[in-house]
C-alpha cells in the first residue's frame, strides 16, 4: 500500500525537469486566463460601486469593497507584467512567481468571503467554494504544494468564519475541499503519466529510427542510411575531399556452399566489424549489397597514401576463424577520391563501383583508386 501511494504521488527523476516545464507552461496559460477574467469582473464590480450604488463611495462598506476590487485588479496587472519580464527566466523562478500569485488570489477570495460573512452571518460561501474549485481545475501543482494550499486555505477560512457557519455548511465545505484536493492530486498524477508515456514513445521512436538505419545482420548502416549520410557529407560546403571506399568479398558464394550460410553470415558480420574498426575515422560505414560494403573516409591523405591504406586493409583481412577453423577469405576494393561539389553522390558511387570491378578484373585481392 505504501509503495502504491509513493508511486501515485512521486514525480520520477527521469521526467522531473519535463514535469516542471509542463507545470509552468500550463499554469502560465491558466493565470493569463484568470487575470483576464479578473480584469473583466473587477472593472464591472468597480463600476457597480461607483455608478450603480446609491451611496457610491460614501459608505465605509462600499469603500472596503471598492478597495478590494482595486487590489485584485492591480495584483493581476502586476502579475502579468512580472510574467512578461521573467518570460525568458528559468522554470524555478517562473514557478515561484506563479505560486505566489495563486496564493495571493486565493487569500483575496478567502478575505472577501470572510468580510461578507462578517456583514451577514447568514451569507453564502460561494466565493470560497469557487476559489477552491478553480484552484483545483486551473492550477497544476505537485501533491505537497496542493496539500499545503488547500489545507492552509481551508484552515484559515474556518478560523475566520466557523463561529458563524452552520454545521451543514461546514460539512459541505469540508467535502468540497477534500474533493478539490483529490482533483488536484489526480491532475498532477495524470501529468506524470502523460509525460512518462511521451518519454517512452520518444525512446521507442528513437530506437525504431536506429533500427531502420541499421543493417539487421551486421549492425552497421544499411544501404539507404549510408547513402543519406554520404549525400549530406558530399553536399557540405567545406570544400574538403572525401574518399568513398567500396569493398566486395571475392567468391563469397564458395564460403556459403562449403561451410553453410551460418558461416557466411558470420563472415559478413566479421567484415563489417573489421571495416568499421580499421576505418575508425570514417564519416559512415555501411553494407550496400549482399556482400558489398562501403566506408566514407576523409580524403586528407594523398591518392597514393589512400590506396596504400585500402591495400593494407585487404592484406589484414585474409582469414576468419569459424568454429576453430581458419577460413581463407579475400576481398577487392575500389576507391574514388572526390569532393568540392563537382560530382553528385550517384556519380561518385558509380565511379567507385567501376574502380571496384576494375580491381576484380585485375585478379581480385587488390584496391583500385580513381580521382574525380
Amino acid at each position: 500500500m505504501r509503495e502504491k501511494l509513493n508511486e501515485f504521488f512521486a514525480v520520477p527523476a527521469n521526467i522531473r525537469q519535463e514535469f516542471w516545464q509542463d507545470t509552468v507552461q500550463k499554469n502560465r496559460l491558466s493565470l493569463i486566463v484568470i487575470s483576464i477574467m479578473i480584469f473583466g469582473m473587477e472593472l464591472f464590480n468597480m463600476a457597480r460601486v461607483l455608478f450603480l450604488s446609491n451611496a457610491g463611495l460614501g459608505t465605509w462598506n462600499n469603500r472596503i469593497y471598492f478597495s478590494m476590487y482595486c487590489i485584485l485588479f492591480l495584483s493581476a496587472a502586476v502579475y502579468l507584467l512580472l510574467q512578461y519580464m521573467l518570460r525568458n527566466s528559468g522554470e524555478k523562478l517562473q514557478w515561484r512567481l506563479q505560486i505566489a500569485a495563486v496564493a495571493f488570489f486565493f487569500l483575496w477570495h478567502i478575505g472577501l468571503n470572510a468580510y461578507d460573512l462578517v456583514r451577514d452571518p447568514e451569507g453564502e460561501t460561494y466565493i470560497f467554494v469557487t476559489a477552491v474549485v478553480g484552484l483545483a481545475m486551473f492550477i497544476q501543482m505537485p501533491w505537497l504544494c496542493s496539500t499545503v494550499y488547500f489545507g492552509a486555505g481551508y484552515g484559515l477560512f474556518m478560523l475566520l468564519n466557523a463561529p458563524v457557519l452552520e454545521e451543514g455548511v461546514i460539512i459541505n465545505l469540508t467535502i468540497t475541499t477534500i474533493v478539490a484536493l483529490a482533483i488536484s492530486y489526480t491532475r498532477s498524477r495524470h501529468a506524470v503519466i502523460e509525460l512518462s508515456q511521451r518519454k517512452e514513445i520518444r525512446r521507442m521512436n528513437t530506437r525504431l529510427e536506429q533500427l531502420l538505419q541499421k543493417d539487421p545482420l551486421t549492425g552497421i548502416l544499411n544501404k539507404r542510411a549510408f547513402e543519406n549520410c554520404a549525400v549530406c557529407a558530399f553536399q557540405e560546403e567545406s570544400g574538403e575531399k572525401l574518399a568513398l571506399f567500396m569493398l566486395d568479398l571475392d567468391d563469397f558464394k564458395t564460403v556459403n556452399d562449403r561451410y553453410g550460410h551460418p558461416c557466411g553470415d558470420y563472415v559478413l558480420k566479421e567484415t563489417a566489424e573489421r571495416l568499421a574498426g580499421f576505418f575508425s575515422d570514417a564519416v559512415c560505414v555501411g553494407r550496400v549489397g549482399g556482400d558489398e560494403f562501403a566506408a566514407l573516409i576523409p580524403g586528407n591523405d594523398s591518392a597514393e597514401e589512400l590506396q596504400a591504406r585500402g591495400e593494407k586493409f585487404i592484406r589484414l583481412f585474409s582469414e576468419v576463424n569459424w568454429q576453430g577453423e581458419s577460413i581463407r577469405v579475400s576481398c577487392s576494393a575500389g576507391m574514388i577520391l572526390a569532393g568540392g561539389g563537382t560530382l553528385s553522390y550517384e556519380e561518385i558511387y558509380k565511379k567507385a563501383d567501376e574502380a571496384l570491378y576494375e580491381a576484380k578484373r585485375s585478379g581480385k585481392g587488390c584496391c583500385c583508386l580513381k580521382e574525380d
